[in-house]
């Protein structure tokens, strides 16, 4: 059995609202030891957890005080408010705070006018270095942010070096992304499963313009995520809820057969007519794992048994989890071939391209599908006939294995032995 966590984002993501979830997983003297260690009092931030209803459910909302305030309060809900450029491209991270925070008309700057300052990434990880948590937190955190700056880079066609941070909404944003990495290594889960993100859908306003949702930063953060558009209008899926998901995420998908032990809402402030909140499931699931993938295939009548192999080979070679062959009936009775590829999501376009070059069809059907796989590991094992790699599996109440074929076919020829014999010292030795 494993330590699961799963993340269900049917209101999308944003970091405080990640953080609200996660914290409602933790026990009470856990919870006090949070907020004590988060809250910086020396940079005047202080971490302030609040009860929150939404569509009579009951949550948390993280809420992050700066000189006893929250410092920013932006306009309607779903909008993004950047600071004015000036030569180089500067982000306010903490989108969190528009789409799922406040309402209020309008925006304003809750510290006044007086921050200007535009603070680069060996900054922020600098301010990330001050907070008094392990330095497996800060790694994380760091690594959070380089993500945030390469999508923004790519977003405006600038060096990951010129990519600065308006220090209005910075603060908080550090904030957030460092709750969650604490929180992450407090809970000390085996795997994180996280559900298709819902983006929301219409534009999002910034100091460029108005731009779609989700928003070129995180649309490119979510690259091989499941997204879908849901019927929300508004931008649900922050940068920094993106980069969080992303980096923690050992797959995405539906919620695995697990024993619920906790389970946390992370809650918005804007309401919606469905419960805006992140929720978090934790618990105790088999040691399997769980994977979404991508069946490639096409039928073919018109191609020989050698240029099927050899098709068949590229794609192995390419990076295809497994390739194989049916037998079926074709027009007017034709026997032909069924060509399956199976594969992971990034590996697509480039299997898709050699199906089509290298066999006959003129189309090729795409299928997601879930695989459960065993969790596996290798070790040597000494046999009388010599060293033998033993891979196990074990998972859903299952454990199995098996020693590796090539091992056992070198020993065979190598001492002029039957292959079974081989096999059974190698069984008899594990």
């Amino acid at each position: 059995m494993g330590k699961t966590l799963y993340l269900e984002c049917n209101m999308g993501a944003a970091g405080d609202m990640l953080a609200a979830a996660l914290y409602e997983l933790l026990g009470e003297e856990d919870k006090a030891e949070f907020c004590r260690v988060m809250s910086n009092e020396e940079r005047g931030i202080r971490i302030v957890p609040e009860k929150m209803e939404k569509c009579g459910v009951q949550g948390t909302y993280m809420k992050v005080l700066l000189d006893g305030s929250e410092e920013m309060e932006y306009g309607q809900a779903g909008h993004t408010h950047a600071s004015e450029l000036h030569g180089h491209t500067h982000v306010v991270p903490c989108e969190e705070r528009e789409c799922h925070g406040h309402a209020q008309e309008g925006h304003r700057h809750v510290h006044g006018e007086k921050h200007h300052h535009h603070a680069t990434l060996a900054e922020v990880c600098a301010m990330i270095e001050k907070y008094p948590v392990s330095h497996t937190v800060q790694e994380h955190a760091k690594a959070v942010y380089l993500q945030i700056a390469a999508a923004e880079s790519h977003a405006h066609g600038q060096p990951v070096s010129e990519i600065h941070f308006h220090e209005v909404g910075m603060k908080d944003a550090i904030a957030d992304v460092l709750n969650v990495c604490w929180l992450m290594e407090r809970l000390a889960v085996d795997e994180v499963i996280v559900s298709a993100v819902n983006t929301g859908f219409g534009e999002v306003h910034c100091a460029h313009g108005i731009l779609p949702v989700p928003a070129p930063a995180t649309a490119f953060l979510l690259q091989g995520a499941p997204v879908y558009q849901g019927e929300i209008r508004g931008e649900l899926c922050t940068p920094t809820g993106a980069a969080l998901l992303q980096y923690f995420q050992n797959t995405y998908g539906r919620m695995p057969v697990m024993r619920i032990e906790k389970t946390g809402y992370g809650m918005g402030r804007k309401d919606f007519p469905q419960a805006n909140c992140i929720r978090a499931f934790l618990g105790e699931s088999s040691a399997g794992q769980r994977e979404q993938i991508v069946e490639l295939s096409c039928n073919l009548d018109d191609m020989c048994g050698e240029d099927i192999a050899f098709a068949c080979e590229l794609l192995r070679e390419h990076g295809a989890l497994d390739v194989f062959l049916e037998s079926i009936n074709m027009k007017k009775n034709r026997p032909g071939n069924k060509l399956v590829c199976l594969c992971r999501e990034t590996e697509v376009d480039t299997l898709l391209a050699l199906m089509l070059r290298h066999t006959t069809t003129w189309g090729v059907r795409r299928a997601e599908l879930t695989r459960y796989t065993l969790a596996c590991e290798t070790e040597i094992v000494e046999t009388e006939c010599g060293p033998v790699r033993v891979k196990t599996g074990t998972g859903y109440g299952v454990t199995k294995s098996k020693p590796e074929y090539e091992d056992l076919a070198e020993i065979a020829r190598k001492e002029g032995k039957a292959l079974y014999e081989v096999k059974r010292s190698s069984v008899l030795a594990k």
